[in-house]
């Protein structure tokens, strides 16, 4: 009996072994960018445990601080320093990482939702229906992204999270309608689609029980490369003003609070705009890694 058992534990601890030399080989195949993706991890940390991680609340004033002008690393207390009104700059970049993330996931998330089932009514229908919606998605991506953005938070009434949340909707939508309606173009002419409209299937069953599934890697795909691309744009209003209200610990306001000290008080602009661009370049580069591994065409290539 003992035999057996250690026969038994013996095989689970081979199998076992065998799991974890699977998951090392899959790893190696895939090629993780670990770079970017400790990066991002570290992003999302920050965005959801900002007040545990924080080591003071950003919005905390010491005049006596910013006075004394305490750069980085001259301050055991302050790690990156203090800006003009005394506050912690670290502290400040952690809640600017929660705002950027924030905004940029749930513009994205909107975003995709309604260009994705516009994209797959756009390519399932065709007709007029389709060129009146391709001609949309043209005016929109011909516009320039930011220009569109301004009117469109002007419209609003300025600056306001959810102004920028809309703005940059308005502003991603037509990216995920265009890719997605290819992509239905393709997939509504394969056999299980053909077969479903013979059967007497409801085109919105088809859509979303045929359709939808088949471009679920396409539009995280989608998501993945604009996620920089929607952090710089966030950055972007807050810096002209039109974005996040001032005040707020968000990486384009501490950007253009610091632009009129570039000389002695150079960390209040070179922090935050250096975690803009790790970032969009991290995420980029785990886009483009994301893109290579879900897209079969690209992986066979």
């Amino acid at each position: 009996m003992a035999t057996v058992d250690a026969e038994s534990i013996l095989n689970e601890k081979k199998s076992f072994g065998a799991k974890v030399s699977d998951v090392r080989k899959k790893m190696k195949e895939l090629r993780m960018p670990w770079f970017p993706i400790t990066v991002l991890v570290i992003l999302v940390i920050c965005a959801l445990f900002a007040p545990f991680v924080s080591p003071h609340d950003p919005s905390d004033l010491d005049v006596l601080k910013g006075v004394q002008k305490i750069g980085p690393f001259e301050s055991a207390e302050n790690v990156l320093g203090v800006d003009r009104l005394g506050r912690d700059m670290l502290s400040r970049l952690i809640y600017g990482a929660r705002i950027s993330a924030f905004i940029s996931l749930v513009s994205l998330a909107f975003g995709a939702i309604v260009g994705t089932a516009i994209g797959i009514a756009s390519g399932y229908f065709g007709g007029k229906t389709d060129a009146f919606i391709m001609r949309c998605c043209d005016a929109v991506m011909g516009f320039p992204t930011i220009l569109l953005a301004l009117i469109i938070v002007a419209i609003q009434g300025g600056a306001g999270i959810q102004n920028v949340i809309i703005a940059i909707m308005a502003t991603v939508w037509a990216r995920f309608a265009r890719q997605i309606r290819g992509e239905v173009l393709t997939l509504k002419e394969r056999d299980f689609v053909v077969m479903a409209v013979v059967a007497g299937v409801r085109p919105h069953v088809i859509m979303y029980r045929h359709i939808f599934p088949n471009v679920v890697n396409t539009v995280l795909i989608i998501v993945s490369l604009l996620v920089g691309q929607t952090i710089l744009l966030e950055a972007s209003l807050s810096f002209l003003g039109v974005g996040v209200p001032p005040g707020t610990s968000a990486w384009g306001i501490m950007v253009s609070e610091g632009r009129d000290n570039l000389v002695d008080l150079w960390w209040l602009s070179l922090l935050p705009g250096a975690c803009i661009t790790i970032v969009v370049i991290c995420m980029n580069l785990f886009g483009d890694w994301l893109r290579d591994t879900l897209d079969p065409k690209l992986r066979r290539t």
